[in-house]
């Protein structure tokens, strides 16, 4: 309760370090001294004056006629420390509390052995991958999981925020990871579902890409994307590749070209029914493009709750003004007081 007798109150740091709800009052301070020099003008003006002659020797001086201006000191500290109280010095504590919610998403990713034709750079497996670190590392606390799939599709890693373990799968993805042939298109879209089916996240998304048509699996497209929707699953399909001559290497890493056609039809109706948008990608550039997009439409929601605990100081410099008010009024009872001044 004697904490405001401390000095710290009227150094420079603690004035600096406060937050002024009236911070305009504060200007009006330096002008506290010109109410005196005002007051002395008007007393110049208008006292009635007597005439006395002395003779210079008879006007001693003496050293205590300067207490004097001791009261005029005491009113002007009393009137600055009072426009400092209505100025209102303030410090406040703001607590922000942060949470994310999360958003699901499955990459389901082609690893069959059209994905190393080599229209992309170094062909367009490596490309998807390389990428797909690069969407991961945009994320912030969203799980992440990875489904392959060529003639048949299984899950590659299991839903989760360890993004370094992801990155260590994505590593290791290969298109020998499957040995039977062909697109499970809808095979991969039946096992990214199965992986949320029963997730309570309001936000679950499935990325599929492909360079082909789907000719192999056991579950229909159309079926494995209206149950995805069902799962409330949204649906983004990437088609890869360019049409015509493209280039691939054999077995003996002999390069050669061979006529690629791609099917976007089935694509689209996937991307169609999972209330998605379906991505045509012809080059690395446009697949990195396509995951930057989909990035942006799929942002986690951060919540924030803003507390703020503000204390004011303005009494501290009001209990001081008041102090030096009642020394003002005590000195006009002393000598040092002119009483023919007022």
């Amino acid at each position: 309760m004697y904490d405001w007798l401390d000095y710290k109150w009227f150094l420079p740091a603690a004035l600096r370090g406060f937050d002024w709800e009236n911070e305009w009052i504060l200007y009006l301070i330096p002008f506290v001294p010109l109410l005196f020099v005002f007051r002395w003008l008007l007393f110049i003006k208008f006292r009635q004056k007597l005439e006395v002659a002395f003779f210079e020797k008879q006007l001693p001086s003496d050293p205590t006629a300067l207490l004097r201006h001791v009261p005029k000191i005491f009113l002007s500290l009393f009137i600055a420390l009072i426009l400092v109280a209505l100025a209102r010095p303030q410090q406040t504590n703001e607590l922000v509390e942060q949470w994310t919610e999360g958003i699901e998403i499955v990459l389901a990713l082609d690893i069959s052995e059209s994905m190393l034709i080599e229209d992309f750079k170094p062909n367009r497996l490596e490309a998807a991958k390389e990428i797909a670190t690069n969407f991961i590392k945009g994320r912030f606390q969203d799980r992440i999981g990875i489904v392959v799939f060529s003639g048949d599709a299984y899950s590659l890693a299991p839903l989760t925020s360890d993004y370094e373990l992801l990155y260590r799968y994505i590593d290791d993805i290969s298109h020998r990871l499957i040995q039977k042939g062909g697109t499970a298109i809808g095979n991969a879209l039946g096992v990214a579902t199965n992986r949320m089916r029963e997730s309570k996240t309001k936000s679950k998304v499935i990325i599929l890409l492909s360079d082909g048509s789907n000719n192999a699996g056991s579950l229909d497209p159309m079926t494995a994307a209206k149950l995805a929707r069902a799962f409330n699953c949204k649906v983004y399909t990437i088609a890869v590749g360019k049409d015509g001559e493209v280039p691939i290497r054999d077995q003996f890493g002999q390069a050669h070209y061979i006529n690629n056609t791609l099917d976007e039809t089935t694509l689209r109706e996937i991307a169609q029914i999972g209330e998605g948008r379906f991505f045509r990608a012809s080059s690395n550039q446009a697949l990195a493009d396509i995951f930057n997009t989909i990035d942006n439409l799929e942002k986690s929601e951060i919540k924030e709750n803003r507390f703020k605990d503000t204390q004011d100081f303005y009494y501290i410099y009001l209990i001081w003004g008041i102090i030096f008010f009642l020394i003002w009024l005590l000195t006009k009872n002393t000598f040092m007081h002119n009483a023919l001044e007022d």
